[in-house]
């Protein structure tokens, strides 16, 4: 029985690593017998235990999460490919959590992001959609991520740190990428779907700080200044971008309304009249034609269209949204998605960054192009499951080639409950769908839905060309039980 280990000095002390089996050394087996063991691979550090452990007790506990799993957020619908990856996306989204000195955190992971917490991912993408999951670890591990940001609320008109790593130890913190409006948006989501009023009231500030932060930043024309966006200078992006200003639009948007619920009517009446402001900003700034459609640009003196220009469609500005859906859907499209930008020359078709089509394709279908979103979103569901690197969404290429990030995955289920059920909350108690479907996808059931303190279950079938019952449940009641035109927004109320 051979075991191998090494000892290195490192940031923490002495790193272990150590493989071993607990294999007994001789065995002896008669004709169909069989023989289980294991190999462990362990990394330890300083006087932490390299031995003791048991692969019968780690398959328990990863059967235990499958099966959890398999019972939360149950999506079933006529497309074995879609109903597939979603399932293996809430996988992805929830098993790469690590205990820390900052407690439970979420981290993307893919080889090189553990234990540290960023204003994008975990903030912004995996944080909104555990509430929605029901839970438990992903949810403490979402609020931790708010609390690192709350409590490093800088002093003065510096931007706030964008990400916390090695267990909070290292701040990154050279750059504005707009994070203050990436942190109110994510943590007005979050707190509206959680729904309780003691944590809203005690992440409150870092809402107020973040809207106070972007609206210091506007400029002349009344957009939302950045150093760069989440793509951190990869790309230009100019004084002003885009992703920005609508992320802040989207902050304000749902700010409003947990301001609502915790009493501050005169703040929430504040955020809608900003948030009117910026959309006349965002249309008047960025609204242009390019490359012949009537889209945005992405920042001035931008003639390239880029995957961000679908930030508008997200947050629910529909005002250029044909030839916005036109550019992602069809100019921008590839086999692997939406690109980052449009260009002529060799590389055209080679830079994409998962993210950008997935917030495309929640956009899309939230702006009512169905059949054109479903049939990209199938043709990629397909590639990332059945093609050339699967299972799961990927981070980017060529950068990293392909890393399977964790919080991609949560914005792949994002699209099914965002996009096309447009979930959408007003208040801690308050919700309204608008559900679509075609005959390409005629029927489709998500099952214990967590919508604040309430497991809910939503199902549509289309009926004729144009009708859909719609059933929402909770506990064997049924809340609404109707039928309608498609896209017709359906209201309702959990006590």
């Amino acid at each position: 029985n051979t075991t191998a280990s090494t000892a290195l000095p490192g940031y923490k002390g002495t790193y272990h690593n150590r493989v071993y089996s607990d294999a007994h050394d001789h065995i002896s087996l008669t004709a169909g017998q069989s023989y289980r063991f294991g190999i462990y691979f362990v990394a330890a550090i300083n006087d932490e235990p390299t031995d003791g452990f048991s692969h019968e007790a780690a398959e328990h506990e990863r059967d235990a999460f499958l099966e959890t799993m398999q019972e939360s957020l149950v999506l079933e619908t006529t497309n074995p490919v879609l109903d597939q990856l979603f399932y293996f996306s809430k996988i992805r989204a929830a098993e790469s959590i690590f205990n820390s000195k900052m407690g439970l955190v979420h981290s993307p992971g893919g080889g090189n992001y553990y234990v540290g917490v960023w204003a994008n991912d975990q903030v912004e993408y995996s944080g909104p959609f555990f509430p929605f999951l029901g839970y438990p670890k992903g949810s403490i591990a979402a609020e931790n991520a708010y609390r690192m940001f709350l409590k490093h609320i800088p002093k003065g008109d510096k931007p706030i740190p964008y990400s916390f790593e090695i267990e909070g130890d290292i701040q990154s913190s050279n750059k504005d990428r707009g994070d203050a409006a990436m942190i109110a948006y994510g943590t007005s989501l979050y707190l509206l779907r959680m729904g309780d009023k003691k944590l809203a009231a005690s992440l409150w500030p870092l809402i107020e700080w973040s809207l106070a932060y972007c609206h210091s930043k506007l400029d002349e024309n009344g957009v939302v200044r950045s150093q760069t966006d989440e793509m951190e200078g990869r790309i230009a992006t100019g004084n002003a971008n885009l992703a920005t200003s609508s992320l802040y639009y989207g902050g304000l948007k749902y700010a409003t309304y947990v301001a609502q619920e915790l009493g501050y009517k005169n703040v929430s009446n504040t955020y809608k009249r900003q948030q009117r402001e910026l959309e006349k900003n965002i249309e008047n700034h960025f609204g242009s034609a390019i490359e012949g459609l009537d889209t945005y640009r992405y920042f001035e003196g931008n003639d390239r269209l880029r995957h961000w220009i679908c930030l508008p469609l997200v947050m629910g500005i529909n005002t250029r949204a044909e030839a916005t859906a036109t550019a992602l859907l069809d100019s921008m499209w590839t086999e692997n998605g939406v690109l980052v930008e449009h260009q002529p020359g060799p590389q055209a078709h080679t830079v994409f960054w998962d993210r950008g089509t997935l917030y495309a394709l929640r956009g899309t279908f939230k702006a009512g192009f169905f059949e054109k979103s479903l049939e990209k979103l199938a043709a990629y569901s397909r590639k990332r499951l059945l093609g050339d690197h699967v299972p799961y969404a990927i981070e980017a290429f060529p950068e990293n080639n392909m890393r399977h990030l964790s919080a991609e995955s949560a914005l792949y289920c994002r699209i099914f409950l965002e996009g096309i059920l447009g979930i959408e909350q007003t208040g801690f108690s308050s919700y309204n769908i608008t559900p679509q479907l075609n005959e390409q996808l005629p029927r489709l059931t998500l099952k214990n839905i967590h919508l604040g303190h309430t497991t809910v279950s939503i199902a549509l079938e289309l009926i004729g060309d144009d009708q859909v019952n719609v059933k929402i449940s909770t506990n064997g009641r049924l809340v609404v039980d109707t039928k309608q035109k498609n896209r017709r927004q359906v209201n309702f109320e959990l006590k």
